[in-house]
């Protein structure tokens, strides 16, 4: 874990942690950040949308489908693992104590997300940083339905990888300069990060006003 950090950290450089850890390392990144609760540290919207501008610059040597679809299946892998470990280790996981790479805070957060949003929390938390690392293990902990789990996992992992990927990839088919701007790049990111969290919260707001007017009623 030290040497993880320690290499994280010189890679600060989006760029340059793509290039460095190449297409298998960004599969491996993908799979931790959700299966082994110990990803929340990592880059994984940036990342992704960095990857899909690489691809197009030809500096990561992969055909985009090959690489959207072997993402895809590093995330429903990864939140896949992080459900199993939740039903294996059910409620000790909230007694653990804090170290370096686990914050029991983070599980609290990722949990009350769950009591808020129910099965829909495995799609919607692809989009939201550290929620996406602890989601599908409150989900098995929680003992939500396996089957259900599997069709939000899969269809959450796809719309992460590609919207993020693909994002990336669009742009830099289309703006071939943007490449030299990472930093807005990352806002953009962020942006895109936040609309599915932003259309639910409306949704649920209205959903509420119009019930309490329905009981005024």
């Amino acid at each position: 874990m030290e040497e993880l950090k320690a290499f994280l950290t010189k890679y600060r450089d989006l760029h340059a942690l793509v290039t460095a850890v190449g297409v298998w390392g960004l599969h491996g990144i993908v799979f931790a950040e959700t299966g082994l609760l110990v990803g929340f540290f990592l880059p994984g919207d940036s990342l992704l949308f960095t990857a899909g501008l690489l691809t197009v610059e030809g500096i990561l040597k992969v055909n985009i489908w090959v690489l959207l679809a072997g993402l895809s299946v590093a995330a429903v892998l990864g939140d896949q693992t992080g459900y199993l470990i939740g039903r294996r280790a059910g409620q000790a996981l909230y007694a653990r104590e804090d170290s370096r790479f686990f914050r029991r805070k983070h599980l609290l957060a990722a949990h009350d997300f769950y009591e808020k949003y129910g099965g829909k929390t495995i799609f919607l938390a692809r989009f939201v940083p550290i929620i996406r690392t602890f989601a599908p293990t409150v989900a098995g902990a929680a003992g939500m339905e396996y089957r259900r789990f599997v069709l939000y996992n899969i269809a959450g992992g796809i719309a992460w990888v590609w919207t993020m990927v693909g994002g990336g990839f669009l742009l830099g088919k289309t703006f071939p300069a943007i490449g030299k701007h990472i930093e807005l790049v990352a806002l953009v990111i962020i942006f895109i990060s936040i609309i599915p969290i932003v259309l639910e919260t409306l949704k649920a707001r209205r959903e509420k006003r119009d019930a309490a007017a329905g009981t005024g009623a």
